[in-house]
């Protein structure tokens, strides 16, 4: 009988910031038993993924295994968490486990997409535990900046494993669970095998602060405001919300939620009976008819993100409600890396209107929901686990977390997406290599991201697209061959229009192709591609992609 073992498998996470999802496994290799932790998204960008709607995991691998798959544990409501819960479960089937909070979202998420909401699972914190094969998996609380975000303590026949998920040391948060030194300390007593931990913040030489610290600020600059106030942040960061509406409400303006994400995310605190007191808010509607100076707006869109109401606002008017010079703009969140451009855009559109804009350059209106670095050491000394696997972060930030543990005489391993660990040892070995990849939401249907759609669509966007027509009655051309273009000059350096400088040589070709080669529709499309590619080489400096359709009349 082969050798049982603990396995820890990233398949998004780890290399990225985003589209979380991790196995961890027991029992005798290939033989194993898995529970899946966080099956989150990515958001796509116009440089490498144009036209894109989300990004999920591959979960290839996971679905193969499916009858060997235990369940599914859901860390907290972000979408780079649980944002693919709901698109990807149908291919699992399998139990979804998750706290109040996170699992009233994602039923909402699963009914969205056609998933069976029962499957979701609510579990209270610690020390309730789930039966999930070889592992008795807990919930963990955990501060951070959504409400009920949870670390896992995954208990298996090998050791203790300590999934932090996202988290922060916070022992003041406005919402959600305080950071309990004590509570941290009990789970370690019995011996930590691995601590599989975020490593965000880890180059933040400083400890990170509480939530409870932004309030008095954004309060004061609320109160000094003498036009409208609009304020954005990211919608799931309920706490933060309460702070800005309680900060309108004591300067005595009306507050007005923007955006259907972030009144979606208050509702479902409400709901789930962690929300009891937000401040009484006005419609968009009423909003408009209030005087200037007695008007807050929480909006969307604190990452640039166009069709939110943050850059609606910034291009005129949204919901009948405008900026003005005088008004201030505050923006209550950190840019992510990636976002800065269209962040920047909207700065710069509100200064063109005379807006006042507020970031986060003097840290006083924004704290982090990640542990910073001498966070990460305290928890490290708490745990002493006989292993740490850095997580949740870049490349750069799981090998500066690994070069933390070192320094505490901890053995560490870095382990990007694909990277199988065997965790059962004194330490971190690498077991196999797992393939993995991105699957791309195109629309209505999921994509792989090799697939070659969007690569088309990339070298449609930078090269421009030819349509060379040609109708051949037997093997004779049938009239002169037509050309379309898009996303081309129309003149090229010979100052002819390309598309007639096309026709020519193109029908200069099939003047003198050989009956064989007119007779072979294969060969015309690529001696056609060839020679539209070539002249348009010449005229304007581009190979295009070419699409060739051949018509025959029988």
């Amino acid at each position: 009988m082969s050798k049982k073992r603990l396995v820890y498998l990233p398949l998004g996470g780890a290399g990225e910031v985003g589209m979380n999802c991790y196995v961890y496994g027991y029992g005798p290799k290939n033989k194993e038993r898995f529970i899946v932790v966080d099956l989150g998204v990515t958001f796509p960008d116009m440089e490498t993924s144009p036209g894109v709607d989300l990004i999920f995991p591959d979960i290839q691998w996971l679905e193969e295994r499916r009858d060997r798959i235990e369940a599914i544990f859901v860390t907290h409501a972000h979408e780079d968490h649980i944002g693919a819960v709901g698109h990807l479960w149908n291919r699992l089937r399998v139990p979804v486990y998750a706290r109040a909070f996170t699992a009233h979202l994602g039923r909402m998420k699963m009914e969205d997409h056609g998933a069976d909401p029962e499957a979701m699972k609510t579990v209270s914190a610690w020390p309730e535990a789930v039966e999930a094969g070889p592992f008795k998996v807990h919930f963990l609380p955990v501060s951070h900046s959504i409400p009920e975000s949870a670390g896992l303590v995954i208990d298996t026949p090998a050791g203790r494993v300590v999934h932090t998920g996202d988290f922060k040391l916070d022992e003041t948060p406005v919402l959600g669970d305080p950071f309990d030194p004590k509570l941290w300390a009990e789970v370690a007593k019995p011996g930590v095998q691995a601590l599989v931990c975020d490593s965000t913040n880890v180059f933040s030489r400083h400890e990170g602060r509480s939530e409870m610290s932004v309030g008095p600020e954004i309060a004061k600059l609320v109160a000094s405001a003498s036009g409208m106030v609009v304020a954005t942040t990211f919608a799931s960061n309920i706490a933060r919300l309460k702070t800005l509406a309680e900060a309108g409400q004591k300067a005595g303006r009306s507050v007005c939620l923007l955006g259907r994400a972030m009144r979606r995310m208050v509702t479902a605190g409400i709901e789930s009976g962690i929300l009891s007191d937000f401040p009484n808010t006005i419609s968009p509607e009423d909003a408009v008819s209030i005087p200037r100076e007695n008007l807050m707006l929480i909006v969307t869109g604190s990452q640039g993100e166009r069709r939110a109401a943050s850059a609606q606002l910034s291009r005129g008017k949204y919901l009948g409600l405008t900026m003005k010079e005088g008004d201030l703009f505050l923006f209550s969140s950190k840019t992510i890396p990636g976002n800065e451009h269209g962040v920047i855009r909207i700065m710069n559109n509100f200064s063109e209107m005379g807006v006042d804009i507020v970031d986060d350059s003097t840290g006083l209106y924004h704290v982090s929901g990640h542990a910073n670095g001498p966070d990460l050491d305290r928890v490290h000394k708490i745990m002493a686990p006989r292993m740490v696997i850095p997580m949740h972060g870049e490349h750069r930030m799981l090998r500066e977390h690994a070069k933390l543990a070192a320094t505490n005489g901890i053995a560490s391993m870095v382990a990007v997406n694909g990277t199988m660990v065997d965790l059962s040892g004194d330490e971190p070995v690498v077991a196999e290599f797992v393939e993995t990849g991105r699957t791309y939401l195109d629309g209505k249907v999921k994509i792989g991201a090799m697939d070659g759609v969007v690569r088309d669509r990339i070298r449609m966007a930078l090269n421009g697209h030819v349509i060379a027509t040609l109708i051949l009655e037997g093997d004779e051309p049938l009239g002169d061959p037509w050309i379309d273009v898009m996303g081309l000059a129309e003149l090229g350096s010979s100052k002819a229009s390309l598309v007639e400088v096309l026709e020519e040589d193109v029908g200069q070709y099939l003047q003198r192709a050989s009956n064989k080669s007119l007779a072979d529709d294969d060969k015309l499309e690529t001696e056609i591609r060839k020679i539209i590619r070539k002249s348009a080489q010449d005229e304007i400096g581009k190979k295009p992609e070419v699409t060739v359709i051949v018509s025959r009349l029988t």
